[in-house]
């Protein structure tokens, strides 16, 4: 298998601490650090890094032996903090001098969950869209005013510094990064190896604590089937309604209740994520494309990529489409 060239400096280093949250340095490990031979000798080179002396202890008795010091962070092209000791914890002057040297010499900073909260003490997100898992997100806005804070996304990529939300989101990143270093059939064969989708649909916003009965659940669940098969449809608010057996008020309120977003945004989404992967990997113009998913014309479709990507279809196709 063939992918396009990865970054000039594929070093992944993590940043490891006392109290190591280990799901999300495992998600990072998994992703960069795992031997790939299928993919050619150029993968990732994967390394660890700490403040402290010693071994570091990791959640559930885990004991981990850093590679070296925070010297190895000025050799990285990727830097990952996985999480952190806890919102509240302040981190330490020598690792966020670290890290702003780090990017001042073009290196990416890439956080998941609370992790976050160590990239916004250097001052590198003011100015900027990021996230951070939905029970901190509050937090981080009274702390950090100057962070613009997207509570209801999965990740957020400003280019040089990225953000994901909880910890699971952090594979979601991974895997994102994956696909703008080396395109998207590299992206998609390392997913299916971790037996994930290579993309999640929605944002965090649907895990927000929200009951929603059983009842409800029966009654969305082949509303949304029926979405989904028939993105290209015209599928106005009271057809959607009427599928439920619901008014429109109603519907809207509980479809809202369970995914967090409205049906109309939804079902948009679900048809950006269909053009993306006819963008990637076929050769139809993007007119076709827009009308074959529903979001009906190229000038439409270029709206609603601008708005959830913030790139065009015709850029993403020439950064993402697959080797032909």
């Amino acid at each position: 298998m063939t992918s396009q060239p990865g970054p000039p400096n594929a070093l992944v280093v993590a940043l490891l601490y006392d109290g190591l949250c280990m799901f999300e340095f495992a998600s990072a490990a998994e992703v960069f650090g795992l031997a790939r031979p299928e993919l050619g000798d150029d993968w990732y080179r994967f390394e660890t890094c700490a403040v402290e002396g010693g071994d570091i202890r990791g959640q559930h008795g885990v004991r981990v032996r850093p590679d070296g010091n925070l010297d190895r962070l000025d050799a990285a092209g990727t830097i990952v903090i996985p999480g952190w000791k806890g919102v509240d914890e302040a981190v330490p002057s020598v690792v966020l001098d670290a890290l702003r040297r780090a990017h001042a010499r073009g290196a990416r900073l890439l956080s998941i969950c609370s992790g976050s909260f160590v990239l916004a003490a250097t001052g590198l997100l003011d100015g900027r869209r990021a996230t951070t898992h939905w029970r901190y997100a509050e937090a981080m806005r009274e702390r950090y005013p100057a962070i613009e804070v997207d509570p209801g996304v999965l990740y957020v990529d400003e280019g040089q510094v990225l953000t994901s939300a909880g910890s699971a989101a952090g594979l979601d990143l991974c895997l994102h990064l994956v696909r703008r270093d080396r395109g998207p059939a590299i992206a998609n064969h390392v997913a299916r190896r971790l037996v994930i989708p290579p993309h999640r649909d929605g944002g965090q916003a649907q895990f927000v604590e929200r009951p929603v009965a059983s009842r409800e659940r029966d009654l969305l669940g082949p509303v949304m089937d029926a979405m989904r098969r028939r993105l290209a449809d015209d599928l106005p608010l009271a057809t959607l309604a009427a599928m439920a057996a619901m008014s429109e008020r109603s519907f809207i309120r509980r479809f809202k209740a369970s995914t967090g977003t409205t049906p109309a945004d939804w079902l948009t989404a679900l048809r950006v994520d269909r053009a993306r992967e006819l963008l990637e990997a076929s050769t139809l113009s993007i007119e076709l494309i827009a009308g074959q998913t529903g979001l009906g014309s190229a000038t439409t479709m270029r709206h609603h990529f601008r708005r959830k990507l913030g790139t065009s279809p015709g850029a993403y196709r020439q950064r993402f489409a697959a080797q032909r």
